[in-house]
């Protein structure tokens, strides 16, 4: 598979509006404006965004919100003034390297102003995201099998890139990993360490990260490793801090770990099979999202064209598995929940549509709506606060 392929990750996590007297209280929003990455072709143009009605779970107003060159991830700032996407090209300003764009967000209409790009240092950037402080962007580059940081000015633009580091080393699969393939980066909630899943490493790489400097370090302990063959491939933390999981694209697992936020260090604890026993064809696992209410664990499944949902054990953080949900999925990448979180949004690449399935607060089920809106090519879902 080549690396536009595995990267194509319909994405989805949900950001907000700072207020402007965090002493004031604020009215809960009943809708969210939903911006979509997608890979650009035939159809597609580059940014979409809709709006998604938190009650009815009803999407509507479709419209393309910048036209750029395959945004197959996005991240927004946390004051809801900007977003900031990869463009997964091989080439950028006529150098060898992906790029990261940022753009100003038109509060009133929602569409997107292009502030600048930067090189990311590496082929085929895949994921992004902004630090809590609002202060730089992190990106991994799929292609290149490299992490980077780049800072963000004062008017919402990119400075040129303050931290590169370059993974190094392969795996057991000699097809797909024959060298390192940065997947996804993420920090902890304390903004202290950077986690790269490398699927071509078979390991999470743990970074020190200094957000004033816009600087990563490489940790002690500087990973943790997977199972060989597992392709770890997205992250996500438990909101309480003491858990984490990553799904690996590879072996259509998901693997459990404790966390020490004082050192920054992952200890594995279980791996969870996303797929039922009997099913005999080819998958590969996409992304993993973690319910607000620290109650269950999403992860999409290709493939089999599933949602896989587990029961998070409040305790030990271990996964046990509910059921899994097929109806209108085809080729899933990126979902996300609502701020909410009682809608879940699913980008399907394989049939150009977005669906909305509403969940069971106690079981973590997923419902079907009814509810989808045709969008060309989605990878990626970012929601903001209206």
């Amino acid at each position: 598979m080549s690396y536009l392929a595995c990267s194509l990750a319909v994405f989805a996590v949900a950001s907000f509006s700072a207020a402007d007297h965090a002493d004031e209280p604020r009215e809960k929003p009943d809708k969210v404006r939903v911006y979509i990455g997608t890979y650009t072709g035939k159809d597609s143009k580059g940014i979409y965004r809709c709006d998604l009605d938190l009650a009815s779970g009803k999407l509507s107003n479709l419209a393309v919100a910048a036209e750029t060159i395959n945004p197959s991830f996005l991240a927004l700032h946390p004051n809801g003034r900007f977003l900031y996407a990869v463009g997964e090209v091989e080439e950028l300003k006529g150098k060898e390297s992906g790029g990261l764009s940022a753009f100003a967000i038109d509060a009133k209409t929602g569409d997107l102003k292009l502030l600048n790009q930067e090189a990311s240092g590496g082929g085929g950037p895949c994921h992004i995201v902004v630090d809590k402080a609002g202060k730089n962007v992190l990106a991994a580059n799929y292609g290149g099998g490299s992490v980077c940081v780049c800072p963000i000015k004062g008017d919402g633009s990119l400075a040129p890139a303050s931290a590169f580091i370059q993974h190094k080393g392969s795996s057991v699969n000699k097809e797909r990993q024959e060298g390192p393939h940065a997947h996804s980066i993420n920090l902890d909630a304390a903004g202290r360490f950077a986690f790269a899943a490398d699927l071509g490493l078979d390991k999470v790489l743990i970074y020190e990260f200094d957000p004033a400097k816009g600087a990563l370090e490489p940790n002690d302990p500087p990973a943790v490793d997977l199972a060989p063959g597992a392709g770890p491939r997205h992250f996500a933390f438990h909101p309480g801090g003491k858990f984490a999981y990553v799904i690996n694209e590879m072996n259509s697992t998901v693997t459990a770990m404790n966390y020490e936020p004082v050192k920054g260090s992952l200890k594995t604890t279980q791996s969870i099979s996303t797929l039922p026993k009997d099913f005999k064809g080819n998958t590969s696992t996409a992304e993993v999202v973690v319910h607000p209410s620290g109650k269950f664990l999403y992860g999409s499944n290709r493939g089999h064209d599933s949602i896989a949902v587990f029961k998070i054990d409040d305790k030990t953080g271990e996964l046990t598995f509910v059921g899994h949900q097929t109806e209108g999925i085809k080729t899933p990448r990126n979902f996300a929940l609502d701020p909410s979180g009682k809608n879940l949004l699913v980008g399907n690449q394989g049939s150009d549509s977005v669906i909305v399935f509403r969940v069971n607060e106690k079981t973590g089920e997923l419902m079907p709506t009814g509810n989808r809106l045709e969008v060309p090519a989605p990878v990626c879902l970012r929601m903001l606060a209206r």
